[in-house]
């Protein structure tokens, strides 16, 4: 991870520090939130559960800041009760599926769970079916990322697509200028994210089994 500046041009893929001379491409998360949200909200979702992301992962706080911001600005209340936090240093659906497993150990109603990442989404999935309810029939679930998986697995993952091809082909570009002298290039270039909606969420059930 970069800490200083270089004596070379620098372009960083989803940085999270201000350095002087780096131009960091980033998502944008802020919209990434409202999206997330707004889908969630509009399905009639109020009883939300939150995964946060791990201390480690440097998208764990912007994306969090964001989700509270804009859970504010919709008039959704995040409850302590209902928001899990990721620990553990997976790549595999192992990494959601215990901390759900102990949310729902809870017996706290919510009808949705919005997941850190796609691949604690899944294991998410996993730990909803094994406790016998349905997704999105009982519990919608929101990913993030949208790996190649996402749309296969089974149901279809709905989740917020970030486009780190496109994210790459921006840096590269930014650079090539700046090494062909190029004076203005920007501080900061956020990339604009995507919903994709698929099979993991509905709207609110009124005859799901979670009352």
């Amino acid at each position: 991870m970069l800490e200083h500046a270089l004596p070379v041009p620098v372009v960083a893929v989803a940085g999270h520090r201000k350095i002087s001379g780096v131009t960091n491409v980033v998502l944008d998360h802020k919209r990434a939130t409202e999206l997330l949200l707004q889908h969630l909200h509009q399905l009639g979702h109020r009883q939300i559960a939150f995964m946060r992301g791990q201390p480690f992962s440097a998208d764990s706080d912007d994306r969090w800041k964001n989700i509270v911001s804009v859970a504010r600005e919709l008039g959704l209340e995040i409850r302590s009760d209902l928001t899990i936090q990721l620990e553990r240093d997976l790549t595999s659906p192992e990494l959601g599926y215990p901390v759900v497993q102990e949310l729902l150990q809870k017996r706290r109603r919510f009808t949705a769970l919005v997941s850190f990442n796609d691949i604690a989404a899944i294991g998410a999935i996993r730990a909803l079916r094994a406790a016998n309810l349905g997704v999105p029939e009982d519990v919608s679930v929101m990913g993030f990322d949208d790996i190649q998986v996402a749309a296969y697995h089974n149901p279809r993952l709905t989740t917020i697509r970030q486009p780190l091809r496109y994210m790459g082909e921006t840096a590269a570009r930014i650079l090539l200028e700046r090494l062909q002298g190029f004076k203005d290039y920007p501080e900061e270039f956020a990339v604009p994210p995507e919903l994709m909606m698929r099979e993991t969420t509905a709207p609110v059930n009124p005859r799901s089994r979670r009352r």
